[in-house]
């Protein structure tokens, strides 16, 4: 299965940033083989607007199937989830620890976004 996670950088020690939309990376992870693709997310760090939607259509288009993040806002949650990615926020910590977390079951996708947009 191919998840993202939003990370403050390039590795598993990284953190699980808390923003989508403006998250410094995305870390593509195929669960099966472990591998580990890094997105640079640097043209939506300081988007006036539009970032939560710009960096929607990344996720989509690296075909993946669950987001981990800290935070998403309305726009993205619905850009996300109307193309089927599950999204799971809440999400913190090492993204290795998010990926053990989630292999493990012990996260639960959203039903709504967490935060007002432009958060």
């Amino acid at each position: 299965m191919k998840i993202i996670i939003t990370a403050t950088g390039t590795n598993l020690e990284s953190e699980v940033d808390p923003r989508f939309g403006r998250a410094q990376y995305f870390l593509l992870v195929d669960t099966e083989t472990e591998e580990i693709l890094p997105i640079d997310n640097d043209q939506n760090l300081q988007a006036a607007s539009g970032a939560g939607i710009q960096s929607a259509e990344a996720i989509v288009k690296n075909e993946a199937e669950v987001l981990l993040t800290g935070h998403c806002g309305p726009k993205a949650f619905r850009a996300l989830t109307s193309a089927g990615v599950k999204i799971v926020h809440g999400v913190e910590g090492s993204v290795k620890t998010a990926i053990d977390k989630f292999k493990k079951g012990e996260y639960q996708f959203a039903s709504s976004a967490d935060v007002a947009s432009h958060w």
